[in-house]
């Protein structure tokens, strides 16, 4: 079953760009990263998907349901985390997360407590007093707490310490393997390749492509390092050169004879040849896209 699905999603605001002809498919059980720099159009695409504003053009279905139609179910049915929270000052933070639950008209207060010790998080503390981190620990039990069948999170790590990172995505798997499906919007692309199922990349408002992120990982492109070179320069299919010390590496996106071809025109000691790293993969598809 697909959980979120959209044909030529289209927002603009006035005459700047949002997001133009966005076809995407999310199946159920999946856990999908969205990915793309700040300014891509990874919150307007969330924000069409609630029905927080309304697209410009085309169509966007979430558990089967039209967006424009049926908005209350569909919010009924999903756990939503902003990339920024704001609450009400002066309430402690164990009345949002009540308040939070009541909303709902269920009672969240067993699941909250428990994502509460997970999270290291005070319930005894007003909100005005939090750091930047436990807002955004309060934000994930507001949207955790109702054990919904579709979570959409966007920038959900910003402001957590690794360790919290560490226990968020924990439980982010735990709710999956029970049947969730996850929808996480960053621009961490480490985050995308270690934890999730599938992916898509956008840039300028626009997929570039989308796949599962195994699938997303054989694009070609090898990555080269060079010791102990006197000189380099760069050569078609060369992209994120990186120089320390006297070492070089670079993605290279060619065959293996034109790479050798260019490379005896300097001075190194040694060669290395391997497959990227995931992240480095994604940033390919950023750096292809310029060129």
């Amino acid at each position: 079953m697909k959980i979120i699905e959209t044909h030529g999603l289209t927002k603009f605001y006035g005459k700047s760009r949002g997001i133009t002809d966005v076809d995407l498919c999310v199946e159920q059980g999946d856990f999908f990263g969205f990915i793309g720099p700040n300014g891509a159009g990874k919150s307007t695409l969330i924000r069409t998907l609630l029905g927080l504003i309304a697209p410009t053009s085309g169509s966007a279905e979430v558990f089967g349901l039209d967006i424009r139609k049926n908005r209350t179910e569909i919010l009924s049915r999903i756990g939503f985390l902003p990339s920024e929270t704001n609450f009400y000052s002066g309430m402690k933070v164990k009345d949002v997360i009540a308040l939070s639950a009541k909303l709902r008209g269920k009672d969240c207060s067993k699941t909250a407590a428990e994502l509460s010790e997970r999270l290291e998080l005070d319930l005894d503390k007003k909100i005005e007093k939090l750091s930047l981190g436990n807002r955004k620990k309060v934000g994930i039990v507001c949207a955790l707490q109702h054990e919904s069948e579709l979570y959409i999170l966007d920038e959900p790590t910003s402001g957590l310490d690794p360790l919290m990172q560490r226990e968020f995505y924990d439980i982010l798997r735990e709710r999956n393997e029970k049947g969730a499906t996850v929808f996480l919007s960053s621009h961490v692309l480490s985050e995308i390749s270690r934890f999730c199922k599938s992916a898509a990349v956008i840039r300028e408002g626009k997929i570039l492509v989308s796949d599962t992120v195994e699938k997303l990982g054989h694009t070609g492109v090898k990555k080269v390092l060079l010791r102990g070179a006197e000189s380099f320069g760069e050569f078609e299919g060369v992209r994120d050169v990186k120089r320390e010390g006297d070492s070089v590496s670079f993605l290279y996106s060619g065959g293996a004879k034109q790479l050798l071809s260019e490379l005896s025109a300097f001075v190194f000691n040694d060669m290395n040849v391997s497959d990227p790293e995931l992240d480095e993969v994604f940033m390919h598809y950023y750096v292809k896209e310029d060129r």
